[in-house]
């Protein structure tokens, strides 16, 4: 958990829900797609300080703006790899999620919670109910949770840059760009399917989490304890168990 979503708005959608500035051309060409897993591409948005002397920061200044920040949506690896990992290819599960309990102590984690915070921009996620043994049902019912305005959810996110040793300091693919999506216990509901849920945060509180210029852990963890914004879910069909299957379909009501 959180380990499927959907994600099918287009970037300029996107873009213009959560003010972006900047869509890189990959986060831009990201397909659709109703059933992201682990290792897929996930658009991420990030806040980073216009550089002074930049035309951005020029601009900014002309609209009597200061350097303020730059908000980008990029596409990055779902499954977080710190810049000492040994890459994509190391064995283990993938970072995909972090514990809201212990994310300002793991070392995978805690630099990138104070410095390195994003959203991670989806329709819906799934989450898998266990059903009791001798109940007649299969051993796990899949259910679609979304927001109850259709709105995007922003869920909590975290990311970082792992720099490729093999290649070289010119080739512009060198740096991979990864996130996790932080989870916290269940709640308002929900632990009746799981006992996890992902940290979705109100878009009115979107600024505070992507701010570069708050480095403090708690002050960040402060941010995530606020109610989450509503949400609805309804039972949905087996078939998005396989990664193979992405279509409309997975989300509908069965």
């Amino acid at each position: 958990m959180c380990g499927r979503y959907a994600a099918v708005r287009a970037a300029d959608e996107l873009a213009a829900e959560f003010d972006v500035d900047v869509v890189s051309e990959d986060a831009a060409d990201r397909a659709a797609s109703w059933n992201v897993a682990p290792t897929d591409g996930a658009r991420v948005v990030l806040d980073h300080p216009r550089l002074v002397g930049s035309e951005d920061a020029r601009e900014s200044a002309a609209d009597g703006a200061g350097t303020g920040v730059l908000r980008e949506l990029h596409l990055a690896r779902w499954g977080l790899l710190p810049a000492w990992s040994s890459g994509p290819g190391a064995k283990g599960a993938p970072m995909f999620n972090a514990r809201l309990e212990t994310v300002a102590d793991k070392p995978a984690f805690a630099k990138s919670l104070v410095t390195r915070r994003c959203l991670v921009p989806a329709d819906g996620y799934y989450e898998w109910r266990k059903n009791p043994e001798g109940s007649g049902l299969p051993a796990k019912t899949p259910f679609y949770i979304h927001p109850a305005d259709g709105s995007s959810l922003a869920f909590a996110g975290l990311y970082a840059w792992w720099r490729d040793p093999t290649r070289e300091e010119d080739d512009p693919a060198r740096w991979l760009l990864s996130t996790t999506i932080v989870t916290q216990a269940a709640r308002d509901g929900l632990e009746a399917i799981h006992d996890r849920e992902p940290v979705a945060l109100p878009h009115s509180r979107v600024d505070e989490w992507l701010d570069p210029a708050m480095t403090d852990a708690d002050a960040a963890l402060a941010i995530l304890a606020g109610p989450p914004p509503e949400l609805v879910w309804h039972e949905v069909s087996a078939r998005v168990g396989s990664v193979r299957n992405d279509d409309a379909g997975l989300i509908e009501p069965v």
